[in-house]
């Protein structure tokens, strides 16, 4: 596959254990995603006395969507499940499908293309035009990867839900469609803004990325340490729940270099 390279080579043995961690988190992230999904919409019912819970529950969909994406995004690179491809392939297209209709071979290769040329010309996740401002960059955001297919989607599973199943309106949107944007939001800020914005200086290298000082609980809450996002550029293959260590072995080695 052309672009950044996907995973680091690493043992047998290491990679057994790396997919055997990568596919397990992957499994509690999609079951509770699924069935917080099943009961919100199917079993919850919604009035102004259990507004309070729905909440809390779009909150946690919301989340757990984002966390949907991040595993994802470790299938793209290899490091879900390494040396397996058709593994990371089958379960990085079936994640993409359920947050929001994507297709795995457009999604993959603008990733690769955001490695490739990260906070300039040639970056899909980039707006070179509005680098400083954020809901037009996100607009931008939104139309290049919000396409048709996605709409087609979206709009179907709302009108299947709603039509055919029942399922009262309010509903839907409070548990199915707003914690969807909410979550497009939550991995654009912490994912693409807060790490390439040119509004805090220059950068440290090539990679035009930075990272944020949120604690490891604080950071996993975040966007499921996205935000540890320079480490994540300097090497690729790492996966999610590796960065912050990862991250304390670089911010550890700094010193010794200057």
């Amino acid at each position: 596959m052309s672009g950044v390279a996907v995973s680091h080579r690493i043992p047998p043995r290491a990679a057994r254990a790396q997919a055997l961690i990568g596919l397990s988190l992957a499994t509690l992230i999609l079951g509770a995603w699924l069935s917080l999904h099943v009961y919100a919409l199917f079993v919850f019912t919604l009035d102004w006395q259990t507004l309070p819970a729905a909440l809390i529950m779009a909150v946690v969909q919301c989340w757990l969507s984002v966390g949907l994406f991040i595993v994802s995004h470790d299938a793209m690179h290899g490091s879900l499940a390494p040396g397996r491809p058709r593994l990371n392939s089958a379960i990085g297209a079936t994640l993409l499908f359920l947050y929001a209709g994507f297709v795995w071979s457009r999604m993959r290769d603008a990733h690769h293309a955001h490695h490739r040329h990260a906070g300039r010309s040639g970056d899909p996740d980039f707006d070179e035009d509005h680098p400083t401002r954020f809901w037009r960059w996100y607009a931008t955001f939104i139309r290049r990867y919000f396409g048709i297919r996605s709409v087609l989607f979206v709009s179907t599973v709302v009108t299947l839900y709603w039509l055919v199943l029942g399922v009262p309106m309010a509903q839907i949107v409070l548990l199915y469609g707003l914690p969807a944007i909410a979550s497009s939001l939550q991995l654009f800020y912490f994912g693409t803004w807060r790490p390439h914005n040119h509004c805090g200086g220059a950068f440290a290298d090539h990679h035009n990325a930075r990272s944020d000082g949120l604690g490891v609980l604080a950071s996993l809450a975040s966007c499921f340490h996205f935000g540890y996002h320079h480490e994540h550029h300097l090497a690729p293959g790492v996966p999610w729940w590796r960065l912050p260590s990862h991250r304390h072995a670089v911010v550890q080695r700094e010193p010794a270099r200057a």
